[in-house]
């Protein structure tokens, strides 16, 4: 009995050893390169187009249409070394945002501004346009850094931004006297916080994402307006 225990206790350790040596070889990480990250599509430049609202917007402001926002950057791109698939990208590009009203004359001139509910003049279009040089920041990820074209991107960041014009543009229709078929500038500044601080996100796959944005300060100046909170969602087209 003795002699047939140790017989199976030497077939057991036997049958072990082999399958201890069968085992695969676990596979090693495949690391990226700085030679494949080199001249890559790395979103150098965004492309984006998109709807532009305000939060908080008091119900006397009457906005109609398809009011937008245009951004375009150009920005470097940093890889992280413990992983290429992180990285941060700066650079500088300019946005302006376009607001449609319905039925209101705005006045940049007047301290606090003025929204005033309009009548009498009949309107083809009257548009407030804001428009800043600003400086982006983003985290970004992607999950084929080498293949960006092929690649789930996923970016958060800031952007800061100087105000370089504001204007409101009108194509009148009728005036109260009658006439019409002629456009009207104003262009002031003075109501408006002179720098922009907005939170900002993408998403998407390949060269398209989608995009939103968010300002986190004011945009309108203490006491001089409405206390609005500009936001746009939109489409970015990158790439090179």
């Amino acid at each position: 009995m003795k002699k047939l225990l140790l017989v199976c206790s030497l077939a057991m350790l036997a049958h072990c050893s082999f399958a201890q040596n069968d085992s695969p070889t676990p596979k090693k990480k495949k690391t990226i390169s700085k030679d494949e990250l080199t001249g890559r599509a790395a979103d150098h430049f965004l492309l984006q187009l998109g709807y532009n609202g305000w939060a908080s917007k008091p119900d006397s402001l009457k906005t109609k249409g398809f009011t937008r926002t245009f951004n375009f950057y150009l920005l470097f791109d940093f890889p992280f070394k413990t992983d290429p698939r992180f990285s941060v990208a700066i650079g500088a590009g300019v946005g302006s945002d376009h607001m449609f009203f319905d039925k209101t004359t705005i006045d940049l001139r007047k301290t606090p501004i003025s929204f005033a509910s309009d009548t009498i003049n009949k309107y083809k279009k009257y548009k407030l346009t804001t428009g800043y040089l600003e400086a982006p920041v983003e985290l970004r990820f992607s999950s084929n850094p080498v293949e960006p074209g092929k690649s789930f991107k996923l970016a958060l960041g800031v952007k800061v931004g100087t105000m370089v014009d504001a204007h409101t543009k009108a194509k009148l229709e009728t005036d109260a006297s009658g006439y019409g078929g002629y456009v009207t500038k104003l262009k002031d500044k003075r109501n408006f916080n002179g720098t922009r601080l907005a939170a900002t996100v993408r998403v998407g796959y390949g060269v398209f994402s989608l995009f939103g944005t968010y300002q986190v300060n004011k945009f309108i100046r203490e006491g001089f307006g409405p206390d609005v909170k500009p936001y746009s969602i939109g489409l970015t087209i990158s790439g090179l």
